[in-house]
Formats: structure tokens, C-alpha cells, sequence
């Protein structure tokens, strides 16, 4: 039987702007479709990664727009995997946490529907020793 390997299917380079989310969820999405996923799973998935994104925006960046995401699209088949990479400061992954859900207020619940959403979820550092790299499993 021969072996899969894994392809990449899309990379995105964008500023921790808001701005650019949009841009970012039609890439995920068309990606999820073209890798056989499909639109209700694509909707979910671009859920879990924007509010990725917006985490990494708010708390990592701190709102400063000048500093970089990059989204990496991989298909290995049955998975998809969705890596995040910020050049923020490190930060201690045992801190990131899902507020209760009965804690009723607005915003807080990102890291929430991506642990509901995604199927694995690996916090690190990246290889370069800077930043921080959220990577995000889901079968398809």
C-alpha cells in the first residue's frame, strides 16, 4: 500500500489585524472544501481558527497590529492540521484555559470552541526559540 505524505495546502502571512481575518476564514474554508471537507465541517473549522487567530491578536500581540501571524494548511490525510505561528512573547501554555461556561459575559470563550471543535490542540514553542506555535487537528 502506498504512503500518503503529507501536502501542504496553503500558507498565510498576515498582520495580527483583524482586518485580515476575513481573508483568513475564505482561505481556511476554500482549503477544508478542497481537501474533501465539507461546507458544514469548512464553517466549523474556520470557527476554532479565527478565534485562534483573535487570541493570538489579543492576548499574545496585545492589539499591536504590527506583529505577524502565519497560518500553515497541511493535509495529512484523514487529518487536516492547521498551524498557527506568532512572534509574540513565549507564553505558558499551561495559562491558556477556557473560562466556565457559566461564567455569562461577553467574549472569553475562543479557547472553548477550540477545544470543542478540533480534534487535537499541541501548544509549543517554535523551532526558531521565538513566539509561540498553536497547532490544530481535525479528521476529515
Amino acid at each position: 500500500m502506498p504512503t500518503i505524505s503529507a501536502e501542504h495546502v496553503a500558507e498565510l502571512r498576515f498582520h495580527a489585524n483583524p482586518k485580515y481575518l476575513k481573508l483568513m476564514r475564505c482561505v481556511v474554508k476554500e482549503a477544508i472544501i478542497l481537501c474533501g471537507g465539507d461546507v458544514s465541517l469548512a464553517d466549523k473549522i474556520v470557527i476554532a481558527v479565527n478565534e485562534a487567530c483573535m487570541n493570538i491578536i489579543q492576548h499574545a500581540y496585545n492589539d499591536d497590529s504590527e506583529g505577524e501571524i502565519i497560518l500553515e494548511i497541511i493535509n495529512n490525510q484523514p487529518n487536516l492540521v492547521f498551524k498557527l505561528t506568532d512572534f509574540a512573547e513565549t507564553i505558558d501554555a499551561s495559562n491558556v484555559k477556557p473560562r466556565a461556561l457559566d461564567d455569562i459575559r461577553p467574549g472569553g470563550l475562543g479557547t472553548h470552541f477550540i477545544n470543542e471543535l478540533m480534534d487535537e490542540i499541541t501548544f509549543t514553542v517554535p523551532d526558531s526559540g521565538v513566539g509561540n506555535l498553536l497547532i490544530m487537528r481535525i479528521k476529515i
